[in-house]
């Protein structure tokens, strides 16, 4: 039995509004400025680095490539979706209209892996940003309670002189960006503005002068060979797995349909915040990568690298002798990049919440809106304590990858959902069309799918793990309280009349 929601019972839902309702506040410059607060962040200040020193060196560049190629061909389905479904809870919802309950459930409890680990892997790196900042001012926060329990320190001897305990900086920039969100959106995406101008003009000032720093001899070879034989160790299998650890870096324009209910003219202004935000940030990313390899060499961001943690300030600092004013200057726009990136996820995750919860997929509690304030606050409450935990104790590598394997099998979900309901509901009015139909979501799926595969067999083994804790939820307590399934059960007491019902 496939349980559907009906695209009418969904547009009927956008067009409520009153008390328990979210807030349309957010016009296509807001949600332009949301997407592009959501991508620049850890994504591009950390994991640029550990895809070029673990794969494909230089030639991460062309990772960026094909991971904006991957993020546009599922960002032009997500247009679609988004401006024919404006509702709160993005592939989610999209999912539960094309494929199902079933469906929508592993892609809701997927998206956890988006927006709640992957606002987990971000404090982590802000708390990395955050010790480099304070060192220029002689203060350093001990190793033990900026570090989760699973890293240590040694020395050159292979020492252990220091073990993690807690990364208290990470769980306190949960805390307080919570805090926000609970105060409201509007707020939130006025406090997101202001860092996105921040951080765009930061990134923009590395690339034209570190341009000048660029030295040749760290570009050669480009493509460096693959000398284990092994996948994804350089060489172009090199590139494919860079691109699935930097796609970590385009997370976030899906981020913008969750914000659906709360714009203002969503068929119209959600395709503008989705594909716009994600092209500016496709051209700034290989510009990037291009100047911070060949400022600093690939390697000396390796695991045994000096420039391991705060990749960027670490570049300028030795290379680039005559800015160290710079490095200050990014390690404070970092900060505040990094914070607005939480800030759009944490948002992503309680919408995404919000949306089960009124489904009955998930406990009331999610979708409960604070009678002042007009936000799910609860959600926001639940996920401060659970995001918290996994910034305070997992180190960012795991959760990192997590994120992007996660995020990759959702898009492919949405590309595929697209091909569904262009097959089963033609008709429907679309204010935004995919092109190329179907070569648009069928090649998304194709490169989707190939970015998770050079991810590697551990972040695959996660991605099981967690499906099946979702499953275990999914049948001990969502089949019971789905309110299409109640409904269901109301109108047809008895066998159901077909296979595929739409509520």
């Amino acid at each position: 039995m496939i349980y559907k929601k009906s695209l009418d019972s969904l547009l009927k839902e956008a067009a409520e509004t009153g008390e328990g309702t979210l807030r349309r506040t957010l016009g296509p410059g807001n949600l332009i400025a949301l997407g592009i607060g959501a991508i620049i962040g850890a994504g591009l200040f950390v994991r640029t680095a550990t895809a070029a020193a673990d794969h494909a060196g230089p030639a991460v560049t062309l990772g960026f490539i094909l991971a904006a190629i991957g993020c546009a061909l599922a960002g032009l389905c997500y247009a679609e979706f988004a401006s024919m479904i404006p509702i709160a809870g993005s592939a989610y919802t999209y999912s539960y209209a094309t494929m199902g309950e079933v469906v929508a459930w592993i892609i809701g409890w997927d998206l956890v892996l988006e927006y709640a680990v992957g606002a987990a892997t971000v404090a982590i790196a802000w708390s990395e940003y955050l010790n480099k900042l304070l060192e220029t001012f002689g203060v350093q926060i001990p190793y033990e309670f900026c570090h989760s329990p699973f890293q240590k320190l040694t020395d050159a001897a292979g020492q252990v002189t220091a073990q993690g305990i807690i990364n208290l900086p990470a769980l306190f920039i949960i805390i307080l960006l919570s805090l926000v969100l609970i105060r409201g959106t509007k707020e939130s995406a006025t406090v997101n503005n202001m860092i996105v101008i921040l951080k765009v003009a930061i990134v923009i000032l590395f690339i034209v002068i570190g341009w000048g720093y660029i030295n040749p001899a760290n570009h050669t070879p480009y493509i460096p060979k693959n000398v284990t034989g092994h996948f994804g160790d350089f060489g172009w299998s090199g590139i494919i797995s860079a691109a699935g650890v930097v796609f970590f870096a385009f997370i976030g324009f899906d981020a913008v349909s969750t914000a659906a209910q709360e714009a203002k003219n969503p068929s119209k202004d959600m395709p503008i915040g989705i594909l716009i935000s994600l092209a500016i940030c496709t051209v700034l990313y290989v510009l990037f990568g291009h100047v911070l390899t060949g400022v600093a060499n690939y390697k000396e961001f390796g695991a045994n690298g000096a420039g391991k943690e705060a990749s960027v300030a670490y570049a300028i600092e030795t290379y680039m002798h005559n800015y160290h004013w710079l490095s200050t200057l990014v390690t404070v726009a970092i900060l505040a990049g990094f914070s607005s990136v939480i800030l759009v996820m944490l948002l992503g995750q309680s919408r995404v919440f919000f949306s089960m919860s009124r489904d009955g997929l998930v406990p009331k509690i999610f979708s409960t809106v604070h009678p002042k304030f007009g936000t799910p606050y609860k959600s926001n409450i639940i996920f401060l304590i659970v995001v918290g935990a996994f910034a305070a104790f997992i180190p960012g590598d795991v959760v990192g990858d997590m994120t992007s394997i996660g995020t990759l099998f959702a898009f492919s979900l949405v590309c595929l959902g697209v091909l569904i309901l262009r097959k089963t509901d033609p008709d429907r009015p679309r204010p935004f069309k995919t092109p190329l139909m179907p070569f648009i979501p069928i090649l998304g799926i194709i490169v989707c799918g190939a970015m998770m595969y050079g991810l590697g067999r551990h972040n695959w083994e996660r991605l099981i793990i967690w499906m099946i804790i979702g499953f275990v939820i999914y049948f001990t307590y969502s089949v019971k309280n789905s309110v299409i399934r109640k409904q269901h059960k109301t109108l047809f007491p008895k066998d159901p009349p077909n296979p595929t019902i739409e509520v």
